[in-house]
């Protein structure tokens, strides 16, 4: 398992303690943080795929044995869903919330049965200060969901809106 917190005697430690918002100059390329973790009961997945994904293989578990899966299983939109909560009740948090600019490369490379526990841990790949608008930047995260058996179900890479910490 990863040791999601940044060495604490490192000069580059930042200053991100969770819960308590996390500025543009707290992040630097290479540090890690957790998220919480999410279990996924059939109810939840049937319900939200009767809203938004309703497609056999996550409604009807007699219709989702026939298919690829072989078993019921969860949208990748639920999967994603519960990712950004996650994200959002995790340790880096920002005065202007998760404010995302885009999404590149999101996969599901495994399924999410009934039953499965996910966890988010996320990796800043890059922090850059605005060049027009001093009062912000961005980070590039890379986004990762495991299930239980420490298997990748869910990775992207994001963009985020963060304030700076301005000078008096």
């Amino acid at each position: 398992m990863i040791d999601m917190s940044p060495d604490p005697s490192s000069p580059d430690a930042p200053d991100v303690v969770p819960g308590r918002p996390c500025y543009l100059e707290d992040l630097a390329v290479g540090q890690r943080y957790a998220g919480g973790t999410a279990t996924l009961d059939l109810a939840e997945i049937k319900a939200f795929a009767a809203a938004y994904d309703p497609q056999p293989f996550h409604l009807d578990e007699g219709a989702a044995k026939a298919t690829v899966f072989g078993r019921l299983v969860a949208s990748g939109w639920h999967t994603m869903a519960l990712t950004m909560r996650m994200l959002v009740e995790g340790e880096l948090r920002s005065l202007w919330g998760l404010v995302g600019l885009g999404a590149d490369e999101l996969r599901w490379p495994r399924p999410v049965f009934p039953g499965d526990v996910l966890s988010v841990e996320w990796e800043v790949l890059e922090v850059r200060s605005s060049s027009s608008k001093p009062d912000r930047g961005t980070a590039r995260l890379r986004v990762t969901t495991r299930n239980q058996r420490d298997e990748v179900v869910l990775s992207l890479i994001t963009t985020i809106l963060l304030p700076r910490r301005l000078s008096a």
